[in-house]
């Protein structure tokens, strides 16, 4: 049988953002809670139940608030759009760049809507990240077209994303610029770990040496 947390075609409701229908997702934060409603959940478009064996476009816009929140917590934040393994019905079969995910006609049966998504997601965040206050979530499903705002603001968060991370690993000792990571989940889930524990090792004593030759050199 299926592992666990997979969903098979035959056994899929729905499939939301497959790429012949588009998506777009990503994640905002801000220490102004002010700018949020906490628990509000917004649809643009059709709802889960309505659309039986069909695909949606999707697109999913996750809004965090916390008066403390920094730029300490934003992998941790970035990395949390992609536990699907939480949500019983729920899979992610593509990330995360790409939205792809799958709705089981189980959870279908159940109720199962973007409301409980939603929900579902605010629970683990603010599980996972006590710092969180405020969380409002909007989900787009209407169109293709409809998607296209999203996707030039996610262009710009990605970019964001990348500065911040880059910055925080740097401050860890490593550079990105010479480790590109474009991957962007969690790392102790990924199977390259090992790969690139090794590649930051070689790249951390080749770093030390040419220290030393240039110590050595202005000696």
């Amino acid at each position: 049988g299926a592992s666990p947390g997979i969903i098979l075609r035959g056994d899929t409701f729905i499939e939301l953002g497959n790429p012949d229908s588009g998506s777009s997702a990503f994640l905002l934060w801000t220490d102004n809670t002010s700018l949020l409603r906490d628990g509000r959940i917004t649809l643009i478009g059709p709802d889960i139940p309505e659309s039986s064996g069909g695909s949606l476009p999707f697109g999913q816009v996750l809004m965090v608030g916390g008066e403390s929140l920094s730029e300490k917590e934003h992998e941790e934040l970035a990395r949390n759009q992609y536990i699907a393994d939480q949500i019983e019905g729920y899979m992610i079969r593509s990330m995360p760049q790409h939205m792809w995910s799958r709705v089981s006609k189980e959870a279908a049966a159940k109720g199962f809507c973007f409301e409980t998504l939603g929900r579902a997601l605010m629970a683990i965040f603010k599980s996972e990240v006590s710092k969180i206050q405020a969380m409002e979530i909007i989900f787009v499903t209407s169109s293709r077209e409809n998607l296209k705002p999203l996707e030039s603001i996610d262009e710009q968060v990605r970019e964001i994303s990348h500065n911040i991370t880059r910055d925080v690993w740097k401050a860890k000792g490593y550079d990105l610029d010479e480790i590109e990571c474009t991957l962007g989940w969690d790392c102790r889930s990924c199977e390259y770990k090992p790969v690139c524990d090794e590649i930051r090792k070689v790249v951390k004593v080749r770093k030390k040496k040419t220290k030393v030759t240039k110590t050595a050199a202005n000696s």
